[in-house]
């Protein structure tokens, strides 16, 4: 059954990875899957990691997100 990666940057927290697990899965549970057969996995990556546009977001958003 499904398994839905999630990439997010560090420091996402405990509470928006719960309340984003448990919306994810009411998607999957809308078009018919069980429950139970969901699985979503979130993966923290650090800023420096994370290229768009050509530069790492730790640079790029420096000194619009902390």
């Amino acid at each position: 059954m499904p398994v839905i990666h999630v990439n997010v940057w560090e420091g996402f927290g405990q509470e928006k990875a719960k309340i984003t697990i448990q919306n994810i899965t009411k998607v999957f549970v809308d078009l018919g899957i069980p429950t139970q057969a969901v699985e979503v996995i979130i993966h923290e990556i650090q800023k420096s990691h994370w290229g768009i546009g050509g530069e790492p977001a730790s640079e790029k958003f420096k000194d619009v997100i902390p």
